[in-house]
């Protein structure tokens, strides 16, 4: 996202000093093209103070590495010297403060990170997909689902195939296919989608798994969208479902947050149970809500607990290692959480729903 140097305000100049001002800062903050840079680390902090977990002695398992929460992560590539200028540019013609000028996250549900490093995060309220591009250094909002139609619910995001982003909308009942580019090629699910919110997809079968909230199942689509079956019904016995919300997909498993069961079932290619893990309790690592699951590259399972504001780590056996996370504001800290998701180097990304942001979290080597 560049500055446009033409959007001045609405209010006219009629003091000579202000005008010379505004002229020196067009001239620092330049009318040309200004490179943007993505800055992960809104909070400011530097290599020496970042925050990790668990804290001294103990040796750390997980570094805050930053947020993401809109435009305001992208910045000048030379900050030093047009910072200021920008500053001063823009309490000038009175954008300072001004929401209706900020493209902010509002109510984040769930993310993916592609092969290029992209991150893309649903947000229910801004009815929109942002793309965060660090590479470009640009931030992308896509809110056209097919056609011109607009999303209205945009809950599950998922990786397609041939480079296709799937988005599940919860209110209009389809899942949605788009282009690297952010438009529309098409639906599928009507008629047969009750609620749905989250998505996986078997890159190796082909297929799109699809968490049925309202049905309490989970619908299997191959990549052009044509049922192929159905997993689970509601109850509470294994392979049972009651709400099912959010999920992930790896190493021929499909991990399902089966949310008011206060449970993770986890589930083979053919929807038999392998195993589950979870149970309700009061105790730190017990569930209330599980929402978000999502596993890493060393095969650790992260739970984000929304009841109770915390992301849960857990082996690859289900055992629970350490939590991280309370009700806040603060680094590491949550209110009411959503979605989590993985990427390639081991960060994790959890949609902070109510504090309007993405918190990113690097797993260090070994952990936990």
């Amino acid at each position: 996202m560049n500055d446009s140097c033409a959007k001045t305000g609405s209010k006219p100049f009629h003091r000579s000093g202000l005008l010379v001002v505004l002229g020196a800062a067009l001239l620092l903050s330049g009318c040309a093209e200004t490179k943007m840079v993505m800055r992960m680390d809104a909070a400011g902090q530097t290599e020496s103070t970042k925050t990790v977990w668990p804290a001294s002695p103990e040796i750390p398992r997980f570094r805050y590495v930053g947020q993401l929460t809109g435009d305001e992560n992208f910045t000048p590539a030379d900050i030093d010297s047009r910072g200021t200028a920008k500053k001063i540019f823009y309490w000038l013609v009175g954008l300072t403060g001004s929401n209706e000028e900020r493209v902010v996250l509002q109510r984040p549900q769930s993310g993916m990170v592609d092969a290029a490093g992209r991150v893309y995060v649903t947000d229910v309220s801004r009815q929109a997909v942002f793309v965060f591009d660090q590479a470009a250094g640009e931030l992308r909002v896509w809110d056209r689902a097919e056609g011109s139609d607009k999303f209205v619910a945009p809950v599950g995001i998922a990786a397609g195939e041939n480079g296709q982003i799937l988005v599940a909308d919860a209110e209009l009942g389809r899942v949605f296919r788009l282009d690297a580019g952010g438009n529309p090629l098409g639906s599928f699910g009507a008629g047969v989608l009750k609620r749905p919110t989250g998505l996986a997809r078997d890159p190796a079968r082909g297929l799109v798994y699809v968490a049925d909230t309202h049905a309490h199942d989970v619908k299997v689509f191959d990549d052009r969208g044509v049922l192929q079956e159905t997993l689970g019904n509601r109850g509470e016995a294994d392979g049972e479902l009651n709400y099912p919300t959010h999920l992930a997909f790896a190493d021929g498993k499909l991990y399902v947050s089966d949310s008011m069961n206060s449970r993770i079932q986890v589930l083979d290619t053919q929807g038999h149970v392998l195993g589950k893990f979870g149970k309700r309790g009061l105790y730190v690592g017990n569930f209330t809500r599980p929402k978000g699951v999502a596993l890493d590259g060393s095969g650790n399972i992260y739970v984000v607990e929304s009841f109770y504001d915390n992301l849960l780590v857990f082996g690859n056996d289900g055992k629970f290692l350490m939590p991280i996370g309370g009700t806040g504001k603060g680094i590491g800290q949550f209110y009411l959480p959503a979605g989590v998701w993985c990427d390639a180097q081991n960060k994790v990304y959890v949609a902070d729903m109510f504090n309007g942001r993405v918190v990113i979290f690097q797993a260090l080597e070994g952990a936990p």
